[in-house]
């Protein structure tokens, strides 16, 4: 849910357009600036690295000439005003100025404070920025914090169980809850045939079988990696308490759905084909 808002304005147009206004024009630039720009001016083997899911030579094609073109600090500072401008307009300015907006942000902002910068990279960065003051920038940003703190976590549950970027992508596709091969295509680098390599590594492990379908391993693998990955991240809703949580989602899954009405996400994102 909260995952399902801070990513609107990846697909937003807002976003575009206020990166190429600072001379990031490319969409892969453009996406790899705006999450990065909290670590800094870092080069591509940081962002691949932090991203997990990236193919590195795209990554490199990007970064750090990205930095030549706009700051870190201008980055973010774009990045806000395409948050501003995705909100309101998929939300309507009613929503972004109610009392709804304001309690969500006040939920979210104090579950983020139970999080952890250990071994949380984008988490850390991003929580070294300031709180906006408007309420709804101010849900976006906690909605941000806790994204990539289980973000973070979940990486290092999928090396644990010895899944690299790819083959993590595949599986999760495989439940049907993925993103679709087409735009994994598109926007992380891999062309079909490394997809195809990855999915004969992930049958000879027993994973697959077939054209692409989970076996009962691999069925129990992936709900063993959401498990583990909920237990390294149950801090900051322990913190916010059951009525808290009961209450956030609530909020926010009522501004995930109108988002989702007013069409923020392409309608063949996810799914197996």
């Amino acid at each position: 849910m909260l995952n399902s808002l801070h990513a609107t304005h990846y697909f937003s147009p807002d976003l575009g357009r206020e990166l190429g206004a600072v001379g990031v024009t490319h969409p892969h630039a453009v996406n790899f600036a705006v999450r990065s720009a909290a670590l800094g001016a870092v080069g591509a083997g940081a962002v691949a690295a932090a991203f997990y899911n990236y193919k590195y030579e795209l990554v490199a094609r990007h970064v750090p000439a990205v930095w030549e073109s706009a700051t870190p600090g201008q980055v973010l500072a774009a990045r806000a005003r395409a948050v501003d401008a995705t909100l309101r307009r998929l939300l309507g300015d009613e929503a972004v100025a109610s009392a709804e907006m304001a309690e969500a942000a006040r939920l979210a902002l104090r579950a983020t404070e139970a999080c952890s910068r250990g071994a949380r990279p984008l988490y850390a960065a991003h929580a070294d920025l300031p709180v906006p003051e408007e309420p709804h920038l101010a849900y976006w940003h906690a909605a941000t914090l806790l994204r990539e703190h289980r973000g973070d976590g979940h990486l290092a549950v999928l090396m644990s169980a010895g899944l690299d970027g790819l083959e993590a992508m595949v599986t999760h596709t495989a439940t049907g809850k993925g993103m679709a091969p087409k735009w994994v295509f598109s926007t992380r680098g891999w062309r079909q045939e490394d997809w195809d390599a990855a999915t004969d590594r992930l049958r000879e492990r027993g994973l697959l079988e077939g054209p692409g379908e989970l076996t009962e391993r691999g069925v129990a693998l992936r709900e063993e990696i959401e498990r583990e990955t909920d237990r390294l991240d149950r801090a900051p809703y322990e913190h916010l308490g059951p009525d808290g949580v009961a209450r956030l989602t609530e909020l926010g899954g009522a501004f995930v759905h109108a988002a989702l009405t007013a069409g923020a996400y392409p309608a063949d994102l996810l799914g197996k084909a």
